[in-house]
């Protein structure tokens, strides 16, 4: 039989079991067919048995091979345990006679309807596991594993992944479990087998695994425990909690071009329509037309109003069928009442349009207008951006809505379900010297998704990094399959984590799940790094906007260099905080450090800490000699120097801060795929420090180096860095 077939015969009975359990008004599977389905995925479980009453129960024992287990069966009791239904190491059939007869005196048993008792030999000593499964909200089906007993009770060691999981996956996921040692051998005790440990989970959470296959019906699955031992795993209990009945699936638009031809009209217009000026008001309309002419868009600019010859100087058009020439990107911002029927009425000519108005999904009552809008849009052929959104930003298109925006093209792609937020990461961002290829803001995500965009800057050759900020991914499948293949690195800034609500948890996993687990897990299944605040975020693209990534040599071993013991010693903790390295150099680094006889009070062990007197040496170009050491003998992934700017004021004539960019150039050159290097900047808050900071940041930027404000900063950063580039050799190989 083929593999084709094994899975789809798989697939058919699983069926048949969950059909039949739905047949009968149950929302979960009882213990014997939740194992029937798991030996049907080739997991072993132990021989059992479904008994009517106590003398069958005794029987079966009599034809099975003792120590036995015997439970209760009941839809109507999910935890056997805490209704007193599991009777545990009992010698043989009498004993397990006994055991039924007791436990159905039991007052929840005997209040309950019951299928009968479940007979089976008990499972070989080992460590207990628990691996489990649910279908997150927006990912789809995850898996869990964890230590058992007291480790997931109390201490809830567990590790989650988005299915499906391959087995690197599967060995990341023990590799974060802070119990992983118990399954080497600990005190005395044997190790465990891991292969077979690896292969239950690959049959629940992989490709062809139970969970996939069964997507659509399970809610929750718990295999607690699983004993392995040193010869094997075998999985003694089985809970698999069925899914409501799912109503039909809205369809998923198909991209009919590639997702450059489709939004190159969004990043490069040349016709650009506006609806909601007015020849009265200067509404947000009017004022984007006055921020377009600012900038400088070198394109058609086509008001459209049903009346009005003449808005803000330039002709106005009644409709989309009466400009001059089929409308690139269209901004609209009318009252959302009318704004179906302008798309439906397009009649394909406009090919994107971004809809700022208010007042449809973001509220109860807007939802059906929302549809609508969807609606309208398939029918005039326009793809949408928002609804409930602020523009789009490209300064290589001319296309802005923030006012002064940079005019200057970057590297650095955005997607953003805020628009207020997306002004301040530009306008932030700017300052700090990040320049972007683009800026979309989509609101509410009614059409476009967000990993359309994503889509789109992944094929950009002039975006290098991606930065999101989203609170509602959509299509959270085709989000997480487009990112394990991305090979740019992709920053997520991610809002409401904990509010999407969860399902009722019934099992182990349910109530581990907290709807943060799928982001995690599609952090370390991915190039994407998740951060928790703007700075953050800004910090990481910055690097990213500058530096060249090194997934063949992840970044961990950091050299600091600068100036103050003391934030050098808080600096090396900051690194330690984030699990990168700032080591002692080798004796023979050192020696070389040693022999340049720098003025007293330098240390060159790493963190190299160099006093204002030091670096003043050759007008600080003794950092170069510095640097040529590190670079040549120490080897670093990655260097930051931290300089205290209030330090330098009034020591001498020279700047050699200024100098230092001419020595970080010429140490770059020299050392080409060298390690990453940063600056950390720091004031002590004045106007004037804070001034020659910024001044300090557009040499560096000139340059190509990142400059942070504080030490932690840079190290969170730096990283993030090294995770995708972990990440990164995964994908690439």
């Amino acid at each position: 039989m083929t593999i084709q077939n094994t899975q789809a015969l798989r697939g058919l009975r699983g069926k048949t079991l969950i059909s039949q359990a739905r047949e009968k008004g149950r929302l979960s599977l009882d213990e014997a067919d939740g194992k029937a389905l798991l030996a049907d995925f080739g997991i072993r479980v132990p021989r059992s048995r479904l008994a009517a009453d106590a003398a069958q129960a005794a029987a079966i024992a009599g034809e099975l091979d003792g120590p036995f287990v015997v439970k209760v069966v009941s839809p109507e009791i999910l935890h056997k345990s805490d209704a007193g239904g599991v009777a545990l190491r009992l010698p043989d059939a009498a004993a397990v006679r006994v055991a039924v007869e007791e436990m159905a005196q039991k007052p929840l048993i005997a209040a309950a309807t019951l299928d009968g008792w479940l007979v089976e030999e008990m499972a070989p000593a080992g460590r207990e596991m628990v691996i489990g499964g649910y279908r997150d909200p927006q990912f789809g089906p995850m898996l869990m594993v964890g230590l058992g007993g007291i480790f997931v009770e109390v201490l809830r060691d567990v590790a989650f992944r988005i299915c499906p999981i391959d087995a690197a996956d599967a060995e990341a996921m023990l590799g974060e479990l802070k119990g992983r040692a118990l399954l080497k051998g600990a005190r005395g005790e044997a190790g465990v087998d891991e292969a077979a440990l690896i292969e239950v989970m690959l049959r629940i959470g992989g490709a062809d695994g139970l969970l996939m296959t069964h997507e659509a019906d399970i809610a929750e699955l718990d295999l607690n425990p699983v004993i392995v031992s040193a010869t094997g795993a075998v999985a003694v209990d089985a809970r698999v909690i069925l899914s409501a009945p799912a109503g039909a699936e809205p369809a998923v638009p198909v991209l009919q071009d590639s997702a450059g031809e489709t939004f190159r009209p969004l990043f490069e217009p040349r016709t650009v329509a506006v609806l909601g000026a007015s020849t009265k008001d200067v509404g947000i309309a009017n004022t984007f037309i006055r921020r377009m002419k600012a900038f400088g868009f070198a394109g058609s600019l086509y008001p459209i109003h049903p009346t009005a010859p003449e808005i803000e100087g330039l002709k106005a058009y009644a409709s989309f069928a009466a400009t001059p020439e089929p409308v690139d990107y269209a901004y609209i911002a009318v009252g959302a009442e009318r704004i179906p029927n302008i798309l439906a009425e397009a009649g394909g000519r406009c090919r994107i349009a971004q809809v700022i108005s208010s007042g449809f999904g973001e509220v109860e009552e807007g939802k059906a207008l929302q549809e609508a809008l969807v609606e309208g849009a398939r029918k005039g052929g326009v793809r949408v951006l928002g609804p409930n959104c602020l523009g789009t930003y490209s300064p290589r298109g001319g296309l802005t809505f923030p006012s002064d925006a940079p005019r200057e093209v970057g590297t650095i792609g955005i997607v953003s379900q805020s628009g207020g937020l997306t002004t301040d990461i530009i306008k932030r961002g700017e300052w700090r010297g990040l320049r972007f290829s683009g800026a979309v803001t989509i609101g509410n995500s009614a059409d476009v998704k967000p990993h359309e965009l994503v889509a789109y800057y992944l094929d950009d050759p002039q975006t290098r990094a991606i930065g999101l900020y989203l609170e509602d991914v959509k299509q959270g499948r085709a989000f997480f399959e487009m990112l394990k293949q991305a090979r740019k690195p992709i920053v997520i800034l991610k809002g409401g984590r904990s509010n999407l609500g969860r399902l009722a948890a019934a099992s182990h996993t349910g109530a581990l799940a907290g709807d943060e687990k799928g982001w995690s897990a599609l952090q370390e299944q991915t190039p994407a790094v998740l951060v928790s605040t703007v700075d953050e975020f800004i910090d990481l693209l910055l690097a990213l906007q500058h530096f060249d990534l090194h997934p063949e040599r992840p970044t961990r071993a950091v050299t600091l260099f600068g100036n103050g013991g003391g934030s050098s010693v808080l600096g090396t903790d900051a690194f330690a905080a984030v699990e990168l390295d700032v080591a002692p150099y080798p004796p023979e680094v050192r020696e070389r450090l040693e022999a340049m006889k720098l003025p007293p009070g330098t240390s060159v062990a790493n963190p190299i800490d160099t006093p204002v007197r030091t670096l003043q040496e050759k007008d600080g170009f003794v950092a170069g000699e510095i640097l040529d050491i590190v670079y040549g003998q120490a080897h670093p992934d990655a260097v930051l120097m931290h300089l205290n700017l209030s330090a330098f004021v009034g020591r001498g004539s020279v700047d050699p801060i200024d100098n230092l960019f001419t020595v970080i150039e010429h140490t770059r050159a020299k050392w080409p795929g060298g390690a990453h290097l940063a600056l950390a900047l720091r004031t002590d808050g004045s106007a004037a420090l804070d001034d020659r900071r910024r001044h300090y940041r557009e040499k560096a930027r000139a340059i190509g180096v990142p400059v942070f404000d504080e030490i932690p900063a840079a190290a969170k950063a730096l990283a993030g860095v090294g995770h995708l580039e972990r990440r990164l050799r995964a994908v690439t190989g």
